[in-house]
C-alpha cells in the first residue's frame, strides 16, 4: 500500500466523515480499503464500520461496510 493511498483515504474521511469500498475504488482506484483502515487504526485513528445494506442491479440484497471517522489522529 502506498502512502498516497492511505493519505487519500485520510483526506476523504476528514472531508466527508466516511468512506465505502465503492467510493474508494471510484475516486482513488483503491481495491482493498479494509487494509488501509487497519493501518489507520494502528496510527490511532478511531474508525468504526457501520453495516449497510442495499439492493444490487439484480434486486438481491447486498451488505457492505461504511467506515466512519470518529476520532482523527494528530500525527498525520
Amino acid at each position: 500500500m502506498s502512502k498516497s493511498q492511505w493519505m487519500d483515504v485520510v483526506n476523504h474521511l476528514r472531508k466527508h466523515g466516511s468512506i465505502t469500498s465503492q467510493e474508494a475504488f471510484k475516486h482513488y482506484g483503491i481495491t482493498r480499503l479494509s487494509g488501509i483502515i487497519f493501518k489507520l487504526k494502528k496510527l490511532d485513528f478511531v474508525i468504526v464500520a457501520e453495516k449497510c445494506t442495499t439492493k444490487n442491479r439484480h434486486g438481491n440484497i447486498c451488505n457492505y461496510a461504511k467506515y466512519v471517522l470518529k476520532k482523527d489522529s494528530e500525527e498525520v
